[in-house]
């Protein structure tokens, strides 16, 4: 028996503001966590913000950036580029590190201390 995937390609969602200034690097993104959507796919979406020690230790995977301790620190290391389908476990991807990214356009705003964190990245209206 085979497996058979079916890709449906288009356009793909733009979170930057500036498409021609910004720098990304590849990583790996971790299926861990991720919740199937209606079809079954396990999607993580571009402009999500993500963390993990990709940055230090490209070995590591990225995952979705957390927040902890007292005062308030986020573990963010950079934005999603791109949707990134980890259906069948961990897939690569392009994590922007600097730019300028529109928060219009993002799954979630950016809490204050992922802005902190992301000091190369600045997030416009």
């Amino acid at each position: 028996m085979s497996k058979f995937v079916v890709t449906q390609y288009g356009t793909p969602k733009q979170i930057l503001k500036f498409p021609d200034h910004y720098v990304a690097l590849a990583v790996t993104v971790d299926d861990t966590g991720v919740t199937p959507n209606a079809e079954g796919k396990k999607i993580v979406p571009a402009g999500t913000i993500m963390g993990g020690g990709v940055l230090t230790d490209p070995t590591k995977k990225a995952v979705k950036a957390t927040t902890s301790g007292t005062p308030a620190v986020s573990n963010a290391e950079g934005v999603l580029l791109n949707d990134v389908d980890v259906t069948y476990g961990p897939a690569p991807g392009a994590l922007v590190i600097h730019g300028f990214v529109e928060i219009g356009k993002l799954p979630a705003a950016p809490t204050a201390e992922e802005v902190s964190a992301l000091k190369q990245i600045t997030f416009i209206a």
